[in-house]
């Protein structure tokens, strides 16, 4: 088992904690790390893109000159491709990007990506995250007693005061145990969790 060490928002070294290796000790697995992340973008997408083919744009249905005997090459219609204001020879047409993982792809692509932050030493535990009042200033002064900058904050719980308070603090997402994903984790240089959400992971995702 990993032991990192447990903080308070003060940053000074309260605790420690070993960590569960069927979550946080696994061998990494980067094509699963890389296929969980090219899922999650293309789900995203919208895929409501849409251009017209020659037969959708309106007009072109007169001959514009006779067969033969002009000098200039055979057209049908003025909405062929090659015409300024004709349709596109493969036109992009509304689709759906998105494919799915199955679950224990998912599982193990997430335990992966929480491995790697805590092998490079990314993966901050607090014994707790609380802030009296909604203030960014005091999360901004949390971030810098831990000396992290761009980083993803997970909570256990939906805490109105943490989460309000880091909305307008550039580099910074929280996010609940829940709804923690692998391009988040990567997407940040460090990973900040509370003692209570990690015990939530383990019992989850192990």
């Amino acid at each position: 088992m990993s032991k990192v060490s447990v903080y308070n928002i003060e940053g000074k070294e309260v605790d420690t904690l070993e960590l569960s290796d069927a979550v946080f000790g696994v061998e990494v697995n980067e094509h699963l790390v890389h296929m969980a992340v090219v899922s999650q973008l293309a789900n995203k997408r919208q895929g409501t893109q849409s251009a017209k083919t020659r037969s959708e744009v309106r007009g072109g249905g007169r001959k514009p000159w006779k067969q033969k005997g002009t000098g200039h090459a055979r057209q049908g219609s003025t909405r062929a491709p090659q015409w300024t204001g004709g349709g596109m020879v493969f036109a992009v047409k509304p689709r759906d990007y998105s494919f799915k993982l199955n679950k224990k792809e998912r599982r193990l692509a997430l335990q992966s990506a929480l491995t790697s932050k805590v092998n490079e030493n990314k993966f901050v535990v607090l014994d707790d995250f609380k802030l009296d009042e909604i203030k960014t200033k005091k999360f901004i002064k949390v971030l810098e007693n831990l000396k992290v900058s761009k980083a993803l904050v997970v909570l256990n719980e939906n805490d109105k005061n943490v989460i309000l308070s880091a909305n307008n603090v550039p580099n910074v997402k929280t996010t609940l145990t829940n709804t923690i994903n692998v391009y988040d984790i990567l997407k940040y240089d460090t990973v900040i969790v509370t003692k209570a959400a990690v015990a939530t992971i383990e019992e989850v995702y192990a």
